[in-house]
């Protein structure tokens, strides 16, 4: 970035500095112009006019209003407004606070519509013209007053031409971002609509050959002892629709993939078996975990047994990120009847309000995946301090009997 781009920047980034300086400029100009003469007998003469003490404090006055034009632009047009008609009718030689008045209704032109920038330009023009042509003390046809007419004019003019274009800019990039908006909203949609096509697609054929397994693994065991030519050729058929599934399965989920995700792991899905290899991760990063099981000899669905060490995974994540350093947790695996019960619990001060109110989706993603398997999963703060995370999910996954009546 260049040095006038870092300067327009700051300058945008403080724009009553940007004021304060037009200001001390326009001031600087309204002096220098009013110890000049435009009538010498060589043209304009510089030190044969002397500003007197009333036209002074109106040039000051003038140019300190400048500084709040952006805050009020019509009360600083009306008050330099003011002084300049003051000074075209008591000064003689007149000092140039009309100056002040043109910047005053360029900011007025450039930051409201057309009808006003009309309406205020006219009022001003004519106010200002009439003041130095019938009142003051040149000459009607004087140059100076027809200067002044000149000046408003032009003012209002370049006032509005910048509101134009600003708006005409605006208008362009707003259409342009709403383009690409729309058109990534469109992908997007796009896409999820061939991602559910595609998942229908694969629910079918799975589900086919699976029935096709159903069927002939039934045939195989209702004529192994009699008929055991007949029993081979029905386990043929289960192994030909089995490798069949797999092969639409892995072409189907091949097809879902995202260019970016990583590739399909070769090792068993992670479960309870592997609960105290996850506990001595999270003890190894600093966080006491006790783990206590009361679930030996129960065997769990897939789905199941991984929900179980998700739920636990990401609790034990939260404890460690929102916990503090002082906090412990402690997990409990207990078998109830038709389920089987997780908790996890800590004594963290600094997780009573961080899960919920952090943004993330960490107890959501929980929540979804436990209720889709036919559980329940209740979160929430611990009476005296702490999180608590609870987990019910069945012992024999409730989705297989839909699995079997879809097939």
């Amino acid at each position: 970035m260049s040095t006038l781009e870092r300067t327009k920047c700051r300058l945008r980034a403080h724009p009553m500095a940007l004021d304060a300086t037009l200001a001390a400029g326009v001031l600087v100009a309204m002096l220098a112009s009013s110890f000049v003469d435009p009538h010498g007998e060589n043209g304009a003469t510089w030190g044969t006019h002397t500003p007197n003490v009333l036209s002074l404090t109106l040039m000051v006055l003038s140019a300190a209003a400048l500084v709040f034009r952006r805050r009020a632009p019509r009360s600083i047009l009306a008050t330099t407004g003011a002084f300049s008609a003051v000074e075209l009718v008591a000064s003689d030689p007149r000092a140039p606070v009309v100056m002040s008045a043109v910047v005053a209704l360029y900011t007025v032109a450039s930051a409201t519509d057309r009808p006003t920038t009309w309406r205020v330009g006219l009022l001003t023009m004519t106010v200002l013209t009439a003041c130095a042509m019938l009142v003051g003390p040149l000459p009607w046809y004087a140059q100076e007053n027809l200067a002044i007419f000149a000046w408003t004019g032009m003012a209002a003019a370049a006032g509005d031409a910048v509101r134009s274009r600003r708006a005409f800019v605006h208008a362009i990039r707003e259409r342009a971002d709403r383009a690409e908006r729309t058109r990534d909203e469109e992908a997007r949609r796009r896409v999820a609509e061939e991602r559910l096509r595609i998942a229908r697609d694969l629910h079918d054929v799975v589900a086919h050959h699976i029935a096709l397994v159903n069927v002939q693994a039934g045939v195989a065991a209702h004529v192994m002892d009699k008929r055991p030519d007949q029993a081979k050729e029905a386990l043929a058929h289960v192994r030909e629709a089995s490798r069949s599934a797999l092969n639409e399965l892995r072409a189907t989920v091949g097809l879902l993939r995202q260019s970016g995700d990583p590739e399909a792991p070769t090792e068993p899905a992670p479960g309870l078996a592997r609960l105290d290899e996850l506990a001595d991760t999270f003890r190894n990063a600093g966080l006491p975990v006790e783990v206590a099981r009361a679930d030996h000899g129960t065997t769990l669905p897939a789905a199941v047994d991984l929900a179980a060490y998700r739920v636990i995974q990401e609790a034990l994540t939260n404890v460690q990120k929102h916990a503090g350093s002082e906090a412990k947790a402690e997990i409990s695996v207990v078998r109830v009847g038709p389920n089987v019960e997780v908790t996890v619990l800590d004594n963290g001060p600094g997780q009573d309000d961080g899960p919920e109110e952090g943004g993330g989706h960490g107890l959501l993603g929980m929540r979804e995946r436990v209720t889709a398997l036919g559980g329940s999963c209740t979160t929430g703060p611990r009476y005296g301090g702490g999180f608590r995370v609870h987990a019910i999910l069945p012992v024999k996954n409730r989705t297989a009997p839909a699995l079997g009546d879809s097939a």
